[in-house]
């Protein structure tokens, strides 16, 4: 576990697998810390990556702030965190709203991003709820009935030791970190900084209920010049947690050729 401390003062925590030549940023997203990749860091191996895996400001071993909680402002962590960690270039995994991160960073930082990988990942135009599902989710910090109702809505091979770690960790984080990291994903608008994205990015898509193929294809990939869509069939919402294998063997393929 390695620490530093962002420009305004919150601590930033984050871990570092593998050796290889290509530094990968794994952004995680909602409800979650950097733990929700373990399984896919694991399945990934030391495979000439060097894995880099942050907690995001208010989860896992990261401090909290008083908010601060928006998407520009995890971008700015994450590229801390880069720093820090002596990758001057890197490639981005982000899930969900980490691959909504990703794509700011890919956007604005275009030098340094070699390619992204967005897992399900919530479009840059933000993503307007039902009321009842607004309600659920902005409501569930510290309900764990809440959060594994949440987690039961959106997966479809989440086994019951993931889905248990997944609401361990969750439990951790504040109210104030859930419902304002809830506001900033959702209410993102900058689908404008997209076309500044050189890198290639590859969206992938499951058979998750919240963001079905269709949906990604037209708020995600289109909007993005260099951008390709894979599906993997069968996980739901967190293919890394659910299908942990089946995912790194897309991850290796799409940065192999990016490696070095």
């Amino acid at each position: 576990m390695h620490t530093l401390t962002a420009s305004d003062g919150v601590e930033l925590a984050y871990r570092t697998f593998g050796t290889g030549p290509t530094n990968v940023i794994l952004v995680h997203g909602w409800m979650v810390s950097g733990a929700v990749y373990d399984d896919l860091v694991a399945a990934i191996g030391d495979d000439g990556l060097r894995l880099i895996v942050p907690d995001h400001r208010g989860s896992g071993r990261s401090g909290s702030a008083d908010g601060t909680y928006t998407i520009e402002q995890y971008a700015k962590d994450v590229l801390a965190v880069a720093d820090a960690a002596g990758a001057k270039t890197f490639g981005l995994v982000g899930h969900s709203m980490g691959g909504q991160i990703a794509q700011w960073i890919a956007a604005t930082e275009p030098d340094r991003v070699i390619g992204a990988a967005l897992l399900c990942p919530v479009p840059a135009s933000g993503l307007t709820l039902p009321a009842d599902a607004q309600g659920l989710f902005r409501n569930s910090a510290q309900n764990r009935e809440m959060q594994k109702m949440i987690l039961g809505l959106a997966c479809k091979q989440l086994s019951e030791g993931a889905r248990e770690r997944l609401l361990d960790d969750a439990g951790k984080i504040s109210v104030a970190c859930i419902q304002g990291t809830f506001d900033s994903w959702t209410g993102a608008r900058f689908a404008d900084k997209l076309s500044a994205i050189r890198a290639p990015v590859l969206v992938l898509g499951t058979d998750d209920p919240f963001f079905p193929e269709v949906f990604l294809r037209e708020a995600v990939v289109s909007q993005i010049k260099r951008a390709t869509f894979a599906y993997l069939p069968g996980p739901g919402h967190y293919p890394g947690s659910e299908s942990p294998r089946e995912t790194a063997a897309i991850l290796r393929a799409f940065f192999a050729p990016l490696a070095g």
